[in-house]
């Protein structure tokens, strides 16, 4: 019965860690609780104590485990909804000045760097000229070191 108890506290560890390196949205670290309050449960009546005793130890432990990974989860797919806020991710969306033309490649400044720049695909038209020097321009796409940029509307600029 040692041997069991002993397996069953460490497969629970073990799955417990697992769970913090895999993906698994707690299935292995729901199973890894399970284990080890199975664990606990059977020490503690192979130690004389009674079901009650072992109820009364276990249950806390658990319930305890299982809100700590409950929380975890749910901070973890917070984070994992939200926008990139670094990277060339994280520029898109963001408002830039023209620094050279944009015919048919240009130069920008955004938060302060100099950017390769060319006109999106969703700017005005082809009929219209591309946007001037000192012109603010918002940011598409990133492709590689180019951005993909087209005109500011009026309530981008109010931000």
């Amino acid at each position: 019965m040692t041997v069991l108890i002993l397996a069953l506290l460490v497969l629970g560890l073990a799955l417990m860690v697992a769970e913090a390196h895999l993906p698994t949205l707690g299935l292995l670290g729901a199973a890894g609780v399970a284990s080890v309050g199975a664990g606990i449960a059977l020490a503690v009546t192979e130690a004389g104590g009674g079901v009650a005793l072992a109820l009364a130890v276990t249950v806390p432990l658990v319930a305890g485990a299982a809100g700590v990974g409950w929380i975890a989860t749910r901070k973890a797919l917070s984070a994992q909804r939200r926008r990139a806020r670094c990277g060339s991710e994280g520029i898109v969306g963001h408002v830039g000045v023209v620094r050279r033309p944009l015919d048919p490649l240009g130069q920008i400044a955004v938060d302060g760097e100099l950017w390769r720049a060319r006109l999106s695909w969703m700017d005005d038209g082809e009929d219209a000229p591309p946007p001037a020097e000192g012109e603010p321009v918002v940011v598409d796409a990133v492709q590689g070191l180019t951005l993909s940029v087209r005109r500011a509307e009026v309530w981008e600029l109010e931000r």
